[in-house]
């Protein structure tokens, strides 16, 4: 009988064993790039459990970073972690070392994907709809308020309510009821303690107090930059030599061409580069969205 002692994801029961369970998540070493490819392939051409636990656990400090950027919607940071894991569990099992980017990159959208779909299932939203714009309402709205430095507890101004609306393309009273709504839910204190009457207990502000990001989540964010380039670089094959010219100096550029100046440039009419324009954007969108469908990376549009 073997025994190789496998590595186990750390028990987490409750918001009383969080504080125990993020300080043994920090114990377990974050891979190098060799050490993740050789992992990843071990269990890709073996399916080695042990290389899978390995994976899984040298990013458990990446799911907990971003369940705490979900807190606000006043479910239990526990479970969002839980639901994370799940995710990230998932990213492991069809990670494809080969194609070139870190795993991180690649759990991160199963990651949020799982949280997210919990914390849709929680709100009950299918009350309100479910359509895609909606969904964009409900996870950027507190983003929006803050930068519009609206207040959390009250209704919204109008002025605010027509901008937010403008941005994400929804009608001005959805916005007034999504936010009424996620007035409700309520955002718990961060002066909460985590362990009541314990030695070594601690706030939740105390997990808040160092901003810089994650080793991982540093990569994560370089590579995912350097995947939708390279996404957009292949989705720009899609498109004519025309198209893409009229695309690049219209969008692409920091000092955007006129439709005037396009035109005496092709000899055809201003609204004929306009329509160009717009076809070819619609082109590259339907494009982007097939390659990130083939790479399972949700979110691009």
């Amino acid at each position: 009988m073997s025994n190789k002692k496998t590595t186990s994801v750390p028990a987490l029961s409750g918001e009383q064993s969080l504080n125990r369970y993020l300080s043994e998540i920090k114990k377990f070493p974050v891979l190098t790039a060799e050490q993740e490819y050789m992992l990843a392939k071990r269990y890709q051409e073996h399916e080695d459990p042990e290389a899978a636990a390995q994976l899984v656990t040298s990013h458990l400090r990446l799911v907990a970073k971003i369940a705490m950027g979900y807190r606000g919607y006043g479910l239990p940071v526990s479970d969002l972690i839980s639901e994370g894991n799940v995710g990230l569990m998932q990213g492991v099992k069809k990670f494809e070392p080969d194609r070139g980017f870190r795993l991180a990159t690649y759990a991160m959208w199963w990651i949020k994907a799982s949280m997210q779909e919990f914390i849709l299932r929680s709100w009950s939203l299918v009350k309100m709809g479910t359509t895609a714009a909606q969904k964009k309402l409900f996870f950027n709205l507190r983003r929006m308020k803050k930068q519009l430095d609206a207040y959390d507890d009250t209704d919204l101004h109008p002025d605010d309510v027509a901008k937010i609306a403008t941005d994400l393309g929804v009608p001005e009273q959805e916005v007034i009821n999504m936010n009424r709504r996620m007035m409700m839910g309520g955002d718990g204190s961060l002066n909460v303690p985590m362990r009541n009457g314990e030695e070594g207990s601690g706030e939740w502000m105390d997990w808040l107090t160092d901003d810089r990001p994650l080793q991982d989540e540093t990569v994560a964010d370089a590579e995912e930059a350097t995947v939708r380039h390279e996404m957009l670089v292949e989705a720009m094959d899609s498109l004519n030599d025309r198209e893409k010219h009229i695309l690049t100096e219209r969008r692409l550029t920091d000092n955007p061409q006129t439709l005037e100046e396009l035109s005496q440039v092709y000899d055809v009419s201003r609204e004929r580069i306009r329509q160009i324009e717009v076809r070819a954007f619609e082109k590259l969108q339907k494009a982007m969205q097939r390659i990130a469908g083939e790479r399972l990376l949700p979110g691009v549009a």
